[in-house]
């Protein structure tokens, strides 16, 4: 049975991999807005240009450019989705519904991955530590104060869309913060 999901939680919860196991598991396609937003730069289509154009000002891409991109995506065909990183706002959330109901597809499941803000800090800091300390790449971002900010931007912009897909009767949520392999478990329990 193929689904269209959405992976929901706060930077660091782990939507990335989670998302990277559900396509190689089902085959899924995953729209991750940044890779689609770098795709679109590079691949010199009249969206391309426009992407290109507007991040070349340092201006923000706004919500019609990424719906026209995941139209495109979309229109490529594909048996199921992984909405990842979008959307991240009620607008973006409305502006993706009737999207889907035009192309004839709908929203199956929105997988809220719960976590504790402080142990997921603790973490990430960690893991950025110990990365550091073998000599390996880490984010510019995974530190405390620089995580603590992007929490926050999410509790502001991004959470009212549990409430929004709880209300639809969308939402399913999973622990975040259990190992990978029973987090993809429990997806694939809310899944089935």
């Amino acid at each position: 049975m193929s689904v269209n999901i959405i992976l929901l939680g706060p930077p660091g919860a782990g939507k990335g991999t989670q998302a990277g196991i559900l396509t190689q598991s089902r085959g899924m396609v995953q729209l991750s807005t940044g890779d689609m937003l770098r795709e679109a730069q590079a691949s010199g289509s009249e969206m391309g240009k426009i992407v290109a154009d507007v991040m070349a000002k340092g201006q923000l891409v706004t919500d019609e450019i990424v719906i026209g991109l995941i139209r495109e995506k979309l229109g490529q065909g594909g048996s199921a989705f992984i909405f990842d990183g979008f959307p991240r706002t009620l607008a973006q959330a409305d502006a993706l519904g009737d999207l889907l109901a035009e192309m004839g597809q709908s929203l199956d499941a929105v997988i809220e991955l719960r976590v504790n803000d402080e142990v997921l800090v603790d973490r990430i800091v960690g893991r950025a530590e110990q990365a550091r300390a073998a000599g390996q790449p880490v984010r510019a971002d995974d530190n405390a104060e620089s995580l603590k900010t992007r929490l926050m931007a999410y509790y502001k912009q991004t959470s009212p869309l549990i409430g929004y897909y709880h209300a639809k009767g969308l939402l399913k949520a999973v622990d975040g913060l259990n190992e990978i392999d029973t987090v993809s478990a429990d997806i694939a329990a809310l899944l089935a």
